[in-house]
């Protein structure tokens, strides 16, 4: 068993992230998936959506849950499903670099991986000082 990993995201984001991290590494070693909420979304819709794509995905070790931006639509959609008795930890400033670390570490339980999600997204950050 592993975690599983679900992307929150605005329009076109995470759909776009896990097709980039499958070109770094064609064989996800983690199941994910994204759900994707549109600008008009009704909200009880998209968490009813959300909580059966999170459910598929927990093998019984949980769901991390990766979000975009905290304190939008879709972080708050994932953050509720805790609410609804879902397992899970929610990283938000999602990236590339952030999710390719969690796939790197795929073995690794839920709470560890949270802290790797979120060292991660950061470390992936730099400024050229050139």
């Amino acid at each position: 068993m592993s975690v599983g990993v679900l992307l929150m995201t605005h329009e076109a984001v995470g759909k776009a992230l896990i097709s980039a991290a499958r070109h770094v590494m064609p064989n996800l070693p983690l199941r994910v998936d994204a759900v994707e909420v549109p600008a008009v979304a009704d909200t009880d819709v998209m968490r009813s959506l959300t909580e059966r794509h999170a459910r598929e995905l927990d093998s019984g070790e949980g769901v991390l849950v990766l979000a975009d931006l905290y304190g939008a639509t879709p972080c708050n959609i994932g953050l509720s499903l805790g609410e609804l008795g879902v397992h899970l930890h929610c990283v938000s400033g999602l990236n590339l670099p952030m999710l390719l670390r969690v796939l790197n570490y795929a073995e690794k339980p839920l709470d560890e991986l949270a802290q790797i999600a979120a060292s991660g997204g950061r470390g992936g950050i730099l400024i050229d000082h050139a």
